[in-house]
């Protein structure tokens, strides 16, 4: 079981394996704001790394996503008791820079080579060095969804809708194809697969519908040090242009990149999110 923040000593030397995104960001901030001793190691070419360096003294390093020697010498050289995945790290980027021959080895050892078995071979590798990874929900309590109505005072989503949009989202996040789906009167209207929850979406938006509900899960044996479902506001933007006005999302599961403002765009948009 993965360490939460909650757990850890006070002053923990802490590293951030920061992908895209706002979540390395928020991330890096609370854990700062807890005392603890903030290391960063930029896994994409994209991070946002001028907003994240004001959370640590130790600069940032960069390494690619297929370069996992360098990603445990590293760990090392920092001499960190923790570390932490946030931000998008897609799989398909341990190809795009030619993988060094730990992450080769990694790769022929796999039976399935799936998002979920990638990280959580890359993951063992980093606790085989002594170095625990922790519950990528850590630090980011307050933009975890919550139980019942979150943008709006009450909700208008029927039970009926809602019942059965999230048994079918269970079952496609346990039959891992997606963690994500999109219902309307008892009718599935679209399944979240390998091409993500944006392309999800933009299918949606072509039927030109109204009433649809969107759901966001986790699977029943969800690895959270490294797969956190989540949305933020791009997410809610392409559901505002898609026309949907309702998202249901798993609490104590689902992370709202930026909560707050998220929330107040959309109770601004007229979008209903609720917790089940």
């Amino acid at each position: 079981m993965p360490f939460m923040d909650s757990e850890l000593p006070e002053k923990s030397r802490i590293a951030i394996l920061a992908g895209r995104g706002d979540y390395p960001i928020l991330c890096a901030r609370n854990m700062h704001s807890a005392g603890h001793d903030v290391h960063l190691i930029a896994v994409d070419e994209e991070v946002n790394t001028p907003q994240l360096s004001e959370f640590s003294s130790h600069g940032i390093e960069r390494i690619f996503a297929g370069d996992v020697s360098k990603l445990l010498k590293t760990l090392r050289r920092f001499a960190v008791q923790f570390a932490i995945m946030a931000g998008q790290i897609k799989p398909k980027r341990l190809f795009s820079h030619f993988p060094d021959p730990r992450a080769m080895l990694i790769l022929a050892s796999l039976k399935e080579r799936n998002a979920e078995s990638i990280f959580g071979a890359i993951a063992k590798e980093i606790e085989n060095i002594g170095v625990k990874l922790l519950d990528a929900r850590s630090f980011m309590g307050d933009h975890i969804a919550t139980v019942g109505p979150m943008s709006h005072r009450v909700s208008t989503v029927s039970d009926r809708d809602l019942q059965f949009g999230v048994r079918i989202a269970r079952e496609v996040a346990r039959l891992n194809i997606g963690q994500s789906v999109a219902v309307r009167n008892g009718t599935v209207l679209a399944v979240e697969d390998f091409a993500g929850t944006d392309d999800l979406i933009l299918r949606i938006g072509k039927f030109n519908l109204k009433n649809v509900l969107f759901l966001k899960t986790s699977k029943f044996d969800q690895d959270f040090r490294f797969d956190v479902p989540t949305i933020g506001m791009r997410t809610l933007e392409n559901l505002r242009g898609a026309s949907v006005k309702y998202v249901a999302l798993e609490a104590g599961s689902v992370l709202i990149l930026d909560r707050a403002n998220v929330l107040n765009a959309a109770k601004k948009y007229g979008i209903e999110i609720i917790g089940f």
